[in-house]
């Protein structure tokens, strides 16, 4: 498989890395994702797509907290990803992370997997 690091991010309360695996750029957000931090997540998100990287696997797994800031970056990302023939996975979401997706009904427009592995085998 073909791994490359690509950058990491860290300020304060969310650290984010990314990783190209395959056709598949991942995403990986830790600590909590808000207001305060969601732009640190949106940017390497919206550099994939504009790269052309339009299959995101945002590996949840890390991911202590998201607010409804931090989902609005994932529905837009799905959205431009969608619009560029790709879409947005995510993948080992925390069972509080999941509960604001229940919740919201985002999890019904979003591919979800239980885990990272399984998410790039689609």
């Amino acid at each position: 498989m073909d791994r490359e690091t690509v950058g990491s991010v860290n300020r304060g309360r969310l650290q984010v890395e990314v990783r190209t695996e395959g056709r598949s750029e991942i995403v990986k957000p830790a600590g909590e994702l808000d207001h305060h931090t969601a732009e640190l997540l949106r940017a390497p998100l919206d550099e994939a797509i504009d790269r052309g990287r339009v299959r995101l696997v945002v590996d949840c797994s890390q991911l202590d907290f998201c607010d409804s800031t931090g989902l609005n970056v994932l529905l837009g990302a799905r959205l431009k990803a969608e619009a560029g023939g790709g879409g947005v996975h995510l993948a080992g979401m925390r069972p509080v992370v999941a509960r604001v997706f229940e919740i919201t009904g985002a999890d019904a427009v979003f591919t979800v997997h239980d885990t990272l592995e399984s998410a790039l085998v689609d």
